[in-house]
């Protein structure tokens, strides 16, 4: 579920993302559960891709931009086809960012994340970022877990837009990052030249690399949530972007503060051992 990753192993992502939605339905109608087994399909703002209208709801045209991304979208259509073939209790979620402590380090949230902490405690030099003008829309994963789970409690299986209906940019992101951990950013230069420097230190902390930027890259994602607002009665805003970007920071920062704790034990227990062997 790597959009980065899909454009370097784009048939293993074929074979999970597409393929592996079709076992599972496949599994469920051949051992006649169809009556006792509702399934959910996890489906991503990807779809819509290099976006032909904003904000996004159901009805927006699909335009996949990465072998993730259309992988996905035979998850997605295989979903209805079983659905309205074989009357099958199956939708999809189509999940716009959604982040929490738990996302794993390679995604840019809590690479972002993790790095401030790191640079406040000493323990990093710089954050390498891509693109840092996209926009997303970022939630909070907890929320989200809440909408899908109000999705599989309706009498009819439907398909929903699960976002928050705002946007920010990952520089936005990066801004409010550094500043929970004591550190305000101000901006110079554009594209590949832009920097984030330390106000107080003048330090450049933030640069942009080229490696980071994706052979076709989606750069204008905005969820339209009014569908689940209205049928679900879910609200997107139980938890706002600076509070998801306080609650990851806070965990990494807890994180970096044990990683420390660590290390100097080994320090302690090597301190130990040499001086024994004075002995």
């Amino acid at each position: 579920s790597h959009v980065q990753v899909s454009f370097d192993s784009p048939e293993f992502t074929a074979d999970v993302d597409a393929t592996g939605v079709l076992r599972i339905l496949e599994a469920v109608r051949t051992n006649h559960l169809e009556k006792t087994c509702r399934i959910y399909q996890a489906s991503t703002s990807e779809l819509y891709g290099k976006v032909e209208e904003v904000p996004q709801n159901e009805k927006t045209p699909f335009h996949p931009y990465s072998p993730y991304a259309v992988a996905k979208l035979y998850g997605f259509w295989i979903v209805k086809e079983y659905r309205e073939a074989y009357n099958m209790y199956c939708c999809s979620g189509i999940l716009f960012n959604h982040e929490s402590e738990r996302r794993g380090e390679t995604f840019v949230t809590r690479k972002i994340t993790l790095a401030a902490a790191r640079i406040a405690a000493g323990k990093q030099d710089k954050l390498y970022l891509g693109n840092l003008s996209s926009l997303r829309d970022w939630g909070y994963a907890k929320d989200y877990l809440e909408c899908m789970w109000l999705i599989l409690q309706q009498n009819e299986p439907e398909d929903f837009v699960i976002a928050t209906g705002v946007q920010h940019t990952v520089r936005e992101f990066a801004t409010l990052a550094f500043h929970h951990v004591g550190i305000e950013l101000r901006w110079e230069g554009e594209g590949v030249n832009e920097k984030g420097i330390d106000q107080k230190t003048g330090n450049v902390l933030v640069e942009v690399s080229p490696e980071f930027y994706r052979p076709t890259d989606v750069v204008n994602l905005w969820g339209d949530p009014t569908k689940a607002k209205a049928r679900l009665g879910w609200n997107p805003s139980k938890t706002s972007f600076e509070e998801l970007v306080a609650l990851m920071v806070k965990h990494d920062m807890a994180k970096v503060a044990v990683e420390r704790a660590g290390e100097q034990v080994k320090v302690n227990l090597a301190e130990k051992e040499e001086w024994s062997g004075t002995m």
